[in-house]
């Protein structure tokens, strides 16, 4: 059998089920955490809890940047565009289909879009600069959101707009970075007992990256790819770990991540950004978590030019427990607000609006344990 056909094959599967029975007889309750949409997705898609030992509980951290990304910077960068028009300039906004649709007090991008404004939904940032090519005319600015995967394409296309001196193109960063975010729930108290740590983060910043939270805090950690496969054999080395008593990082996903990660990206991302204390919607602000464009580079962030005032705004709707499932504190189905007045057609909160937030995936695949 092909190394990755062993990843679609059920009887393999199955196997890792019962070995992840047989380490879990004896041990109390054990909860795992990851802080990846993709990884949610798998786990529910799959019916993964469904295959589990009653006492092994899989949570789901703050794994959805579009979720977390600030009220305020939404807020403000609807306030920009306004600002923009009201003095000449017919700017073009771009972002991702989810942010679009993220519900603020003062309303959302999309809302933006019905009065008026020039609001496109782009699949990456590629196509962003696409636009400002063919609009040399007219400020485009891509409202940038996205954890350490997305920054590293944004780092890169800002070099090549360097290199061009394609004048007309800006970012509003709202970037932010996965390990301090463990690091905050660990520093708040939330209980787990390992991590599941994403794959696709892990490509670029590599197992390097996260080796400080087992070394400072004792976390038991898993490196695990998308496959439902990967994240079995991720619950199960993890449950090993717990059981011998070992505190160590694995890497499941040795066929996409290396040790020191993707080093040119990290020199592409160390060129444009500097990390900064930065604030996630719903559980405050954390530490040395943001990003934000060095003072040489200032003149591709669009609140160089527009920075306007914006009022305090409650994170989340009354009753919306978004934060507690950012948190991995509660599931979706705790929220009086899941699926009755919260649905994407309708969200009441963030993380029923992206395709890597908790509440949609719950609703989108019937909540399947």
């Amino acid at each position: 059998m092909e190394p990755l056909g062993a990843l679609k094959d059920r009887e393999f599967a199955q196997r890792i089920v019962g070995k992840i029975h047989e380490e879990a007889k004896g041990l109390g309750e054990v909860r795992f955490m990851h802080v990846c949409g993709t990884h949610e997705d798998t786990v529910t898609r799959s019916g993964i809890r469904s295959l589990l030992p009653e006492n092994v509980k899989i949570v789901s951290g703050p794994g959805c940047p579009v979720c977390i990304t600030p009220v305020e910077d939404i807020v403000k960068m609807r306030e920009i565009m306004k600002e923009a028009y009201a003095e000449g300039d017919r700017m073009i906004l771009t972002t991702f289909g989810d942010m679009y649709r993220i519900p603020t007090p003062l309303g959302s991008f999309a809302d933006l879009k019905g009065e008026g404004y020039d609001v496109r939904i782009v699949y990456s940032i590629f196509d962003t600069y696409k636009i400002a090519k063919e609009n040399p005319d007219r400020t485009v600015v891509h409202f940038s959101p996205g954890f350490e995967t997305t920054t590293a394409p944004t780092a890169g296309m800002l070099n090549a707009v360097v290199e061009e001196k394609l004048e007309n193109f800006r970012i509003y960063s709202v970037h932010r970075l996965t390990p301090p975010a463990v690091e905050a729930l660990v520093k708040q108290g939330t209980r787990f007992h390992g991590l599941i740590d994403p794959g696709h983060v892990s490509t670029i910043i590599g197992v390097k990256g996260w080796e400080y939270l087992t070394r400072d805090y004792g976390i038991p950690q898993v490196i695990a790819g998308f496959e439902p496969v990967d994240v079995l054999i991720g619950i199960l080395m993890l449950l090993r770990m717990v059981k011998s008593g070992e505190v160590k990082i694995l890497n499941e996903y040795t066929r996409a991540v290396k040790y020191e990660g993707n080093v040119a990206a990290q020199r592409l991302m160390e060129k444009f950004f500097e990390v900064k204390d930065a604030k996630w919607r719903a559980l405050g602000v954390i530490p040395k978590s943001g990003l934000e464009l060095k003072g040489e580079w200032r003149e591709l962030e669009i609140r160089t030019y527009y920075n306007p005032e914006v009022p305090r705004l409650p994170d989340l709707e009354k009753g919306c427990l978004c934060g507690a499932v950012l948190r991995g504190l509660a599931m979706p189905t705790d929220c009086p607000h899941f699926g009755k007045t919260c649905t994407p057609r309708s969200p009441v909160g963030p993380c029923m609006v992206s395709y890597e937030g908790t509440c949609q995936i719950f609703y989108k695949y019937g909540v399947l344990f």
